[in-house]
């Protein structure tokens, strides 16, 4: 009778014979991410397109499908990716990492526009103050011809 209430986060306990109770633990529903993971030798890497929880790593083996593979060597193009299964968990909820954004992108299993990956630019700071410095300069010269303009 309760095997399909039962699910990861549910115990059954049996008091007595009459008496069954059922408790429901709290259950953290975690967002799912599909990731590429590193696998492969030193110097030459070779990645799996998994789905897993957000909070754990891609090396931490929780993994919970993988959905191909991809060999930065052969190219994007060679790369083995069951595009069904992934539009089947994003339509579940799961979000999809930049990179692999971009792979579906190629392999045209979504649509839409590719996402910068690479980290923004900041300015280097000695260059801010030195443009600081120019930039203070140049109107207190300005200011003082000015002012001896209106004197005269």
């Amino acid at each position: 009778m309760y095997a399909n209430m039962l699910t990861r986060n549910t115990r059954v306990l049996i008091v007595n014979e009459s008496l069954t109770v059922l408790v429901l633990f709290a259950s953290i529903h975690q967002m799912l991410k599909v990731r590429l993971k590193r696998v492969g030798r030193k110097n030459d890497p070779s990645f799996r397109l998994i789905l897993t929880e957000s909070t754990s790593g891609p090396k931490s083996g929780r993994v919970i499908e993988t959905f191909g593979s991809y060999n930065p060597h052969e190219g994007q193009e060679k790369a083995s990716i069951n595009g069904e299964r992934i539009l089947y968990w994003v339509s579940k909820g799961a979000q999809v990492s930049p990179t692999v954004h971009n792979m579906l992108l190629n392999h045209k299993i979504i649509t839409g526009k590719k996402v910068n990956v690479l980290p923004k630019k900041r300015p280097i700071l000695k260059e801010v103050k030195q443009e600081e410095k120019i930039a203070a300069s140049a109107p207190a010269p300005a200011a003082e011809v000015a002012a001896s303009e209106v004197a005269s």
